[in-house]
């Protein structure tokens, strides 16, 4: 028997996302729905098991834990990327890793999330709905974002879909990044500028790097300083690009407007997340890639991934 542990299956969808029968009938899963609380926890649920299935960075696999797996000859992440799986030990200890394709505009729900955020938070969309059920009748105006300015921290292929977006509704769209191709901001017609410059202008600041130890908390107390106290951060890339007590400083104190967040330093968040005291935020539980299509995607190559393996083919290897 070949034992396959599929985690973090918090909605139930993974069964119902790919054909499993394909599989020969000689291997079983057995599906975990929630996180584990502790790194005990976890090595005795997943002692036994041969193949495991993470949900992205969900679950770390750092060096400590996978040394208590001995019996782990595959695992299997979704995407093709991800950096809480410790592969340098993996390959030094026979641990094949394999990934998954996405879905073929993998940025377009993340892109559609951060508009759902800045356009939720200036029209005022959670606190209006929340006092209409209370029976309160308009008590916020909305804003507009069309001639507003966004600043976009990072112009990547999300940053640039992000910044036709911004066009399309009428706004001014500014960039910056460590690496910023000038050239490339102004063919798209984005006015390339400073940090600072960046922070002080913007009426909305989105992110769209990748988490590094270079941009680790390159938003800290300094750049929310600079923002307008009309102005909103949202963060739909990793919580850790942001100083988060900085952040909740700021956001209690009205240094800034409020801001749109959809990633946490833990997820899931525990009832002693400060953000969710605050009404002047607009969250969600890591939404950016949770669509019925890419985890469709997602775990039809997770059945090809592990035929693949069975086969002594395998497929995808992460190294």
């Amino acid at each position: 028997m070949t034992k396959v542990a599929i985690l973090d299956d918090y909605l139930h969808s993974a069964m119902d996302s790919a054909d499993w029968s394909l599989l020969p009938s000689e291997v079983t899963f057995q599906v975990f729905d929630h996180p584990f609380s502790n790194q005990k926890e976890a090595v005795r649920e997943l002692a036994g098991f041969e193949v495991i299935v993470a949900m992205r960075e969900r679950t770390g696999f750092d060096a400590e834990l996978l040394s208590y797996l001995s019996g782990l000859r595959l695992l299997i992440t979704t995407g093709m990327r991800n950096l809480a799986i410790d592969i340098e030990f993996c390959n030094q200890h026979n641990i094949l890793v394999c990934g998954t394709r996405s879905v073929k505009r993998p940025v377009a729900s993340t892109a559609e999330l951060a508009w759902a955020h800045i356009l939720s938070l200036s029209k005022k969309l959670v606190r209006s709905d929340q006092h209409l059920r209370a029976g309160r009748w308009q008590t916020a105006l909305a804003g507009t974002i069309s001639g507003k300015t966004l600043g976009l921290v990072g112009l990547g292929k999300l940053g640039s879909q992000m910044a036709a977006i911004g066009q399309a509704f009428g706004m001014k769209v500014i960039a910056w990044s460590q690496n910023l191709d000038r050239q490339r901001a102004q063919d798209l017609g984005v006015q390339p500028v400073s940090k600072q410059e960046l922070f002080a202008q913007a009426d909305f600041v989105s992110l769209h790097v990748l988490l590094s130890e270079r941009t680790r908390n390159i938003v800290g107390r300094a750049e929310l300083d600079l923002m307008q106290p009309t102005a909103y951060l949202i963060n739909t890339a990793r919580a850790g690009l942001v100083d988060q007590k900085a952040l909740v400083a700021a956001l209690k104190d009205g240094r800034i407007a409020g801001a749109g967040i959809d990633v946490y330093r833990q997820e899931p968040v525990g009832k002693e997340e400060p953000l969710l005291s605050l009404d002047n935020v607009s969250l969600t539980p890591h939404l950016g890639y949770a669509t019925e299509e890419n985890f469709r995607v997602y775990y039809q190559d997770v059945v090809e991934d592990l035929l693949a393996w069975l086969e002594a083919k395998p497929i995808r290897i992460l190294t």
